[in-house]
């Protein structure tokens, strides 16, 4: 990670993306795999998920974004979710959690890389503008699709 202005770069080479976060906001746990990253809000109330899976089931852009809406966010009031050619966002609330989730497929729709920040409601001014910078900042390539 690079740090510059406040905010860090997690890269992650042997998937092909990075993206930046506040390093005042934010700590990175140590990974326990280069398939996924953990960072906590030092006040424990936010988190920020990366990670990179195998798209082993063929699923579609659209598949697996009602996948997600089935397995991850069931009951929730979604309030964004536009679908792109190579990636869609899902983003709401439930239980009263907000979670914005982007994913992004790569290497030919084999592998599915995605971030996602999930915090309380009630702290939507402190945590939208980090949704902003983070989805900026967020950039998937093709390389080490092998």
């Amino acid at each position: 990670a690079s740090a510059q202005d406040g905010f860090s770069t997690y890269r992650n080479e042997r998937h092909g993306f990075t993206l930046s976060y506040p390093t005042a906001q934010f700590i990175a746990l140590p990974a326990a795999t280069e398939d996924a990253r953990l960072f906590v809000s030092k006040d424990d109330k936010a988190r920020l998920l990366v990670g990179t899976l195998d798209n082993s089931d063929n699923k579609t852009i659209a598949q697996y974004q009602a996948f997600l809406l089935r397995e991850s966010y069931a009951g929730a009031s979604v309030d964004y979710a536009p679908i792109r050619d190579k990636w869609f966002v899902l983003s709401g609330v439930r239980n009263g959690t907000v979670f914005y989730q982007r994913v992004s497929f790569s290497c030919g729709g084999r592998k599915i890389n995605s971030w996602a920040l999930l915090f309380p409601a009630t702290e939507k001014a402190t945590y939208e503008p980090i949704i902003e910078q983070v989805h900026r900042s967020y950039r998937v390539s093709d390389r080490n699709c092998g």
